[in-house]
């Protein structure tokens, strides 16, 4: 598994606070799911590109933890590592700090899925490489 995590930049846009001026708590989600992407993205996997369009893959199960505040303009830096593959599915870990300060941390569960049959199905050998690289 990655040892040194994938760094992904961000802004807490102004849409994502709520009326206390922090970030609203599903609004890190989206940017976990941006951070996800780009990760897989510079070990040249697209989701859209791994299969066929009937294989899917929904997050099962998350969590984030809320270490400090994070507030509108904040630039977070949003380390990911991958924390566990499995036959079907894998787990995603993220760090979310701001100017060296450790803001946020989560946790992502994806599973692949055939969108035909609603099972879960072996993740794809791309995916698992550049998962396991």
């Amino acid at each position: 598994m990655s040892v040194e995590p994938f760094i992904w930049q961000s802004r807490v846009r102004f849409g994502d606070t709520d009326m206390s001026g922090r970030i609203f708590y599903v609004s890190l989600l989206n940017h976990f799911d941006a951070a996800e992407t780009e990760f897989l993205r510079s070990r040249g996997v697209i989701y859209r590109e791994i299969g066929p369009r009937t294989i899917a893959f929904p997050r099962v199960h998350v969590e984030c933890d809320y270490l400090g505040p994070l507030g509108f303009d904040d630039l977070m830096h949003i380390g990911v590592t991958v924390e566990r593959v499995g036959r079907t599915s894998f787990t995603l870990a993220f760090e979310v700090s701001v100017e060296g300060r450790s803001a946020a941390r989560g946790k992502v569960v994806v599973v692949c899925m055939d969108g035909a049959t609603q099972r879960a199905i072996p993740l794809p050998e791309k995916l698992r490489a550049a998962l396991c690289s």
